[in-house]
């Protein structure tokens, strides 16, 4: 199960809202959508995660291009929304490099429902031509950074797993507004 939202922060704190991604096919498109929330080019955080599997944040500043933070880039590669922040610059590929693995995605938003126990076992050398496995860490990606200024250091955001949204939110001071739209 899948949860987006979007924390602006305005004058007086954080507003939280809902966010569906069902239209938001690249990472512009969330760009886009993230500068719609905010009304004076203020902070904006696009929060996302799939429940005891990955969360990403992508943070918006204004018309800076953004910056993203994925827990874990293999399981979020998995999934069409994972697929959205994980740019061919956030994993270091070639640009329009052929390694996106697009079978494997079910663009409902949904996981396909089949574990991918081929890129733990290295001793398997039939990997069906799949590269993206090899070319995706089981690993963090993206900026640790992101949230340093705001009250969650770059170690804190690494060793996040299991409802790290919420204790970023709480962080921020913005837990029960992020409440309200879960």
């Amino acid at each position: 199960m899948y949860f987006a939202a979007l924390l602006a922060r305005t004058e007086d704190g954080w507003e939280a809202s809902d966010t569906e991604l069902d239209d938001v096919e690249t990472l512009s498109d969330l760009a886009d959508l993230a500068r719609e929330a905010s009304t004076e080019d203020d902070t904006v955080l696009v929060l996302i995660e799939q429940e005891d599997g990955w969360f990403g944040v992508v943070r918006i500043d204004g018309e800076e291009d953004p910056r993203i933070y994925v827990s874990d880039a293999a399981a979020a590669a998995r999934s069409s929304y994972g697929e959205i922040l994980l740019t061919d610059e956030l994993l270091g590929r070639e640009p329009g490099g052929d390694d996106a693995d697009l079978d494997s995605l079910d663009l409902d938003g949904t996981e396909d429902g089949e574990p991918d126990d081929r890129a733990a076992d290295d001793d398997d050398d039939d990997r069906d031509g799949d590269t993206s496995a090899e070319s995706v860490p089981h690993s963090p990606v993206g900026d640790p950074e992101i949230l340093d200024d705001l009250g969650v250091s770059s170690n804190e955001l690494r060793s996040l797993d299991e409802d790290a949204l919420n204790t970023i939110a709480e962080a921020l001071g913005a837990s029960e507004v992020l409440e309200t739209v879960r």
